[in-house]
């Protein structure tokens, strides 16, 4: 591929006014699969795979406190105690942490947290961190202008080569003439928009789109505006000549600084290398990984204000997260079923087989972390954010996660609920009051 992005101003213009999505957003981001589930829903052919939650329109998805974007993160981290003891209760026995914030009125925030200081592996979660590394490169390269950023990102394509192959998870590949849907691994020749990368990575939580995605961001960081004309031939000497030290100390800038930035402290949430085997040939490790509630939370917060990296980059960011594949975990709740969803789960998980031959996936003897970080949206306003980790040895938490998620559910409804009641028996009292007058 001899330059990624010629014609640059044509395809810019093309992407004009195609800058939002989720299912109905094909034409903003070129991603296939969202062209098939379009067709679904155009068609009205029945598809059970996802519930009603994940139909939102594109102009529907916005950020929740956009009106609060002046407040510090720590004047929002705030407890409230009786909602925190609320939530304490229904926390199962064992390795669990927790960060919640009901965001149903903002000019009313209410927190709660249990234990969220606490480190755990965050497995997949991590790759949202990679998700960050990226747009802002991508804010730094053309810093005046989101309309260029989205299309670079749907415009210019690269090849997985040995960086996303080694993984596991399958992707799915939508043949469009063909109508087509095809689930398989990344091999080296796969070629796809940086869109494509990035939903492979955030929506099956691909590893190796992950480790793509993390080079594409580093090699963003070292070329700057030639990156627009980088092939992979050049991408791969860039890799050859230079020193690995070097790589290890630039991946580790890339996907931790914009982190810093945001105030999250190293010890709250880090990321220490690729996700694949393979592309460690020339990066190494640089520490281990780690994240709390509270890290996550911080992200997630700043990221409904609009202030992780720029309003624009933010919101792009949550409709990358915003799920219209199969849910598990904590969003499989059938509470959940018709709210939107914002979601990235992770686990990692290690087997002793001498204490135990029968140890089973997601359920590790040695650890067994599991992860869930959320957004939710109800059609009937309300809004929050949990943050879930847990590291309970010998059992498969995806259930006692799912249990959880309907648990809090209630507890910030019957809240609200509670809420209204007194605001209109109020409203109702004050009525009375001016009518005796």
């Amino acid at each position: 591929m001899k330059g990624k992005y010629i014609v640059l101003a044509v395809l810019i213009v093309a992407s004009l006014g195609f800058i939002k999505y989720p299912i109905d957003g094909y034409e903003a981001t070129g991603i296939a699969r969202l062209y098939q589930l379009r067709k679904f829903q155009l068609d009205s052919v029945k598809y059970n795979r996802i519930p009603a939650g994940a139909y939102k329109k594109l102009a529907d998805i916005k950020l929740n406190l956009s009106n609060r974007n002046k407040d510090s993160i720590q004047d929002l981290l705030v407890s409230d105690t009786d909602f925190e003891s609320k939530l304490k209760r229904i926390i199962p026995a064992g390795a669990y942490s927790m960060s919640v914030m009901d965001m149903s009125n903002p000019d009313k925030l209410r927190y709660a947290a249990h234990r969220e200081n606490i480190g755990y592996q965050p497995g997949s979660v991590g790759k949202i961190a990679v998700l960050l590394a990226v747009f802002d490169q991508l804010q730094k390269l053309c810093p005046d202008s989101w309309e260029d950023r989205a299309g670079y990102l749907k415009n210019i394509k690269v090849t997985s080569r040995y960086w996303g192959t080694g993984d596991h998870h399958t992707i799915p590949v939508y043949d469009i003439e063909k109508d087509r849907l095809t689930k398989r691994k990344v091999v080296a020749s796969d070629e796809f928009s940086l869109y494509e990368w990035l939903d492979h990575m955030v929506s099956v939580s691909n590893n190796g789109a992950a480790s793509i995605m993390y080079r594409e961001a580093m090699l963003m960081a070292a070329f700057g505006q030639d990156y627009f004309f980088l092939d992979a031939e050049k991408a791969e000497k860039y890799f050859i000549d230079t020193p690995r030290d070097s790589l290890t100390n630039l991946a580790n800038t890339v996907v931790n600084a914009p982190l810093r930035k945001l105030g999250i402290g190293e010890d709250e949430w880090k990321l220490g290398g690729m996700f694949t085997r393979p592309a460690g040939k020339y990066v190494g490790r640089k520490g281990g990984s780690i994240g709390t509630p509270k890290g996550l939370m911080k992200f997630l917060v700043q990221l409904e204000q609009g202030k992780v990296v720029d309003k624009a980059s933010s919101l792009e960011m949550k409709r990358l997260l915003y799920l219209t594949d199969r849910r598990i975990r904590y969003a499989r709740s059938p509470r959940l079923d018709s709210a939107a969803v914002y979601f990235k789960s992770g686990s990692y998980y290690k087997c002793d087989r001498a204490k135990n031959p029968d140890c089973k996936s997601y359920a590790g003897n040695v650890f067994n972390y599991m992860n869930s970080v959320i957004i939710v949206e109800h059609p009937n306003g309300l809004k929050y954010i949990v943050c879930l980790m847990s590291n309970v040895l010998n059992k498969n938490s995806a259930g006692a996660h799912m249990y959880m998620a309907s648990k809090i559910d209630d507890i910030i409804d019957e809240a609200n609920v509670s809420k209204k009641s007194i605001i209109k028996e109020e409203e109702y009292k004050s009525d009375n009051d001016e009518s005796d007058n």
